[in-house]
């Protein structure tokens, strides 16, 4: 969840180069060249005006709840959605919400309620010389859903420049279920950072589609993100097959190349013979 904290400087840049992301992920926008585009600008500029908000502080916004979004699929997590735009009251800049939950009706999935469920699940946590076995899966669900919180603001440092809008204060709760000192949470909640840039490094060009998608549509639901990851891979994988196509094309020529001037060469070397010498 993204709070509405001022985008540091340096974002400019990035909104530029969201630009080849959104063609990539298919997602609209205008193509013409004349007044289609002037006005597209105009009306980005008045939605932006009527939710007091900046195109740097949008395209953070975008991008850090994209982070969410995507860490929860590679995790394998279903969604139900995500927006970029803030709720009328106040309560977030942007969400990422699972499959029980309902942006209109307000309707929460029992993950969401972080406070209740991490204090009745701490009390009933193995305590020094119990086995942990049994409570296996609450400790993989922390760890998990740690990395999917901290995934956004690992998100805006990889694509933004400046510092990140922080998802701490839900992750701090998790965390002190399995950590008992606040230095052993800092350094769980870096570990779990470390693993979400592991996790979404090499989908890094995915991950500026789906933000790009997400400051032109505003809101998509978990079928449209899975979606817009696929078509995005799948236009990836075929231009990966036809680089890979040429790389064979340019090969095979080398190759047709080089053994002509081996024929070549060949023919120069060989000795005439006697009677020829003779004359």
């Amino acid at each position: 969840m993204s709070e509405r904290n001022s985008a540091e400087e340096g974002n400019a840049q990035f909104v530029t180069a969201l630009a080849g992301s959104e063609a990539a992920a298919g997602v609209g926008g205008t193509t013409d060249n004349g007044s289609g585009l002037d006005v597209e600008i105009e009306r980005y500029g008045q939605l932006l005006a009527a939710i007091g908000r900046t195109a740097d502080d949008d395209v953070r916004i975008s991008v850090h709840e994209s982070g969410h979004a995507l860490a929860a699929r590679l995790l394998g997590k279903p969604l139900g959605g995500a927006t970029i735009d803030p709720d009328p009251n106040g309560n977030y800049g942007g969400l990422v919400w699972g499959p029980r939950y309902s942006v209109a009706y307000g309707k929460r999935d029992d993950r969401d309620d972080v406070p209740e469920l991490c204090d009745t699940l701490r009390d009933v946590m193995p305590q020094d010389g119990e086995p942990r076995d049994a409570a296996a899966d609450v400790y993989l669900h922390v760890l998990n859903r740690c990395i999917e919180l901290v995934a956004a603001s690992v998100a805006e440092r990889m694509l933004l420049d400046g510092e990140p809008v922080p998802s701490i204060s839900d992750t701090i709760k998790y965390a002190s279920m399995i950590c008992r000192s606040a230095e052993a949470i800092e350094r769980f909640v870096r570990l779990c950072e470390t693993m979400a840039d592991d996790l979404l490094r090499p989908h890094r060009d995915v991950l500026g589609a789906l933000a790009a998608a997400l400051r032109i549509r505003r809101t998509l639901n978990g079928a449209e993100i899975d979606r817009i990851i696929a078509e995005f891979e799948a236009h990836k994988a075929l231009a990966a097959e036809h680089r890979r196509r040429a790389d064979w094309r340019k090969a095979e020529v080398e190759a047709e190349h080089f053994r002509a001037q081996c024929v070549h060469i060949g023919a120069a070397a060989v000795p005439r013979s006697a009677p020829d010498r003779m004359r």
